[in-house]
């Protein structure tokens, strides 16, 4: 497919599922300012490369000057999937630049029971890192509705914590950078349409876990999301919606900043001032 007819697509067919609420996110959580300079991290997938494709066109038709870099990490790729990745780039008219890395080593030999954690660490450090050496203030990275409402449960199944994925974070460890998710009112399934639609083969993170070679926690919880839609549609809403409507009355325990605050703690203050 010619790449005015993927851009159109995305403008016209695609707009009220994909373009629109990729607006709706930036705007609503201010993710974007004049002047940014945001690294787009491409991992390959099918996310990232419709991230990608959508801040090309918000560049070249934004009110406000901000520029953006598609930066991308070879984490251990085999030569097809880094073939396929610079392929796909080239096809989406996308200016990629790529650096190598042994994340997919490194991460398996330091964890082997949870690789993905530690890989995800390692890549979000390595991409803070290169984009910052690129001039970038901000990365963006590719993580979807689905994505947002799948951690939210994980941690309450599996963590037995509340956290959810957040739109935006200022970095600990690099001063002076933001990460922003961009597509967290994008839902996956219309990602994945448009994919099709435009013929383009995106290739999986490549690791033992993507090959199925390992067992992955978070399959199964978007196995049990699409279970519950089945008996109620609003739910995958409802637990995205979760994160908004949090009422400390009604919680035992929570954190604010890095203090916990007991129930009991307020329980006593509010009979104090009865008394």
């Amino acid at each position: 497919m010619e790449i005015l007819e993927i851009e159109r697509a995305l403008q016209k067919r695609y707009c009220s599922r994909l373009y629109a609420p990729f607006i709706k996110a930036l705007q609503t959580y201010q993710m974007l300012e004049a002047n940014d300079r945001v690294a787009v991290c491409i991992s390959g997938g099918k996310d990232s490369l419709v991230l990608a494709k959508l801040f090309q066109l918000l560049e070249r038709h934004s009110d406000f000057p901000f520029t953006v870099k598609f930066l991308s990490m070879d984490p251990g790729f085999t030569p097809e999937n880094r073939r396929r990745l610079e392929e796909n780039a080239e096809v989406l008219g996308i200016p990629l630049q790529i650096k190598s890395s042994d994340v997919f080593q490194v991460a398996e030999k330091l964890d082997r029971e949870r690789p993905c954690y530690m890989c995800s660490r390692m890549r979000r450090g390595f991409l803070y890192q290169f984009a910052k050496e690129e001039g970038c203030n901000k990365i963006a990275l590719a993580h979807h509705f689905d994505d947002v409402i799948e951690t939210t449960l994980i941690n309450i199944l599996y963590a037995g914590c509340y956290k959810t994925m957040m739109p935006k974070l200022k970095s600990q460890n690099f001063p002076g950078m933001e990460l922003i998710r961009p597509l967290v009112f994008v839902e996956e399934k219309d990602i994945i349409q448009y994919i099709k639609y435009i013929e383009i083969e995106a290739i999986s993170c490549g690791c033992k876990i993507a090959s199925k070679k390992l067992p992955s926690k978070r399959q199964e919880i978007k196995e049990l999301i699409a279970s519950l839609r089945k008996i109620e549609k609003n739910i995958p809403m409802n637990i995205f919606k979760s994160s908004e409507n949090v009422n400390t009355n009604c919680c035992i325990r929570w954190k604010d900043k890095e203090e916990y605050i007991h129930f009991l703690n307020r329980y006593k203050d509010q009979v104090n001032e009865e008394e």
